[in-house]
């Protein structure tokens, strides 16, 4: 197999992340990394920007925090910083304002949820709000901030109030994305290099004989886009995520391909299937069910201060 020259994790920091050396817990972390790429495709959608960048925008943020730690910066910035940057690198570059504007609607709903389950309802102390997240292949339905049934028993709904156009909170905003692009580029050391998996989908979709099976692509593509929401594209290499991802169609659907060694399909594609697995993992662990103060605690983590806040609350236990 020939060498890649994408940058890829090296053993040391999957091992012990910056936020992990700060305290941080792996699960939580993750879970931190995959609101921040879900603010990214939500804004990705809202800005009608292309696939592409918002791939790119997911595969750059994650990249980012194995270098740095959470404690440092707010997911809500460097999500904003990677996606300007990406639409750039796509050369499908996107006015500041606008991103700035969306972000601000994404980050006002974010507390408006929060604001929901500051305090329960009186009427019905047990009341359990229904889970936001929903899992499934399509990243607007995993999102905590997507439209779910209503649990505020009469609450009002969430309103965006637009900044003025001249506001402090504009000129907040837009130091913060300036300051995210430049220490991306910085921090990653200006190696911008990208590959996406959907040429190489299509390819091996081909090679096995699925492309006729409309709902077996569709899962398989499904399955890629949100396995941008984990690190594996800066820890694997793309014909390994790729092979995760068929390898779940086609057990999710009961077709049959040669598993049986030496004869295994992966090894078309020099891929392990141990690394095959382990990406599997990674993609399924999204999918598993989180409680509603979990769900709450990542959206209230969006901003570095409550980051510092849980170190300091949890550390000096």
């Amino acid at each position: 197999m020939t060498p890649t020259l994408v940058p890829l994790a090296t053993h040391s920091q999957i091992a012990r992340t910056p936020s992990g050396e700060d305290g941080l817990p792996q699960e939580l972390e993750e879970d931190l990394r995959a609101f921040g790429c879900k603010l990214i495709h939500q804004a990705g959608i809202l800005l009608n920007q292309k696939q592409v960048a918002v791939a790119t925008a997911q595969i750059l943020f994650q990249r980012f925090w194995f270098v740095t730690s959470l404690k440092q910066f707010s997911i809500g910035d460097i999500s904003m910083g990677a996606l300007y940057l990406a639409s750039k690198l796509e050369e499908c570059p996107i006015r500041m304002r606008d991103l700035i504007n969306v972000y601000d609607l994404l980050l006002q709903r974010n507390s408006h949820e929060l604001s929901l389950h500051s305090s329960p309802p009186p009427s019905s102390p047990s009341h359990r709000p229904q889970p936001t997240h929903v899992p499934g292949h399509n990243l607007v339905m995993a999102s905590p901030a997507a439209p779910a049934p209503s649990p505020s028993n009469g609450k009002t709904k969430f309103k965006y109030t637009p900044m003025a156009y001249f506001s402090d909170a504009f000129y907040n905003l837009k130091d913060a994305l300036v300051v995210a692009e430049m220490q991306i580029l910085k921090r990653l050391g200006f190696n911008m290099l990208v590959v996406l998996p959907y040429g190489t989908l299509i390819n091996y979709l081909r090679l096995l004989g699925l492309t006729n099976h409309k709902e077996a692509c569709g899962k398989a593509w499904g399955y890629l886009n949100d396995a941008l929401q984990t690190p594996v594209y800066t820890i694997y290499a793309v014909p390994t995520i790729v092979s995760a991802a068929i390898l779940l169609a086609t057990r999710h659907l009961g077709i049959s391909l040669p598993s049986t060694p030496p004869n295994s399909w992966w090894d078309l594609f020099d891929a392990s299937w141990e690394d095959v697995w382990t990406v599997c993992g990674h993609i399924m662990r999204l999918y598993r069910d989180r409680t509603l103060e979990e769900r709450l605690e990542v959206m209230r983590m969006v901003n570095k201060k409550e980051v510092r806040k849980w170190l300091e609350e949890n550390n000096s236990l």
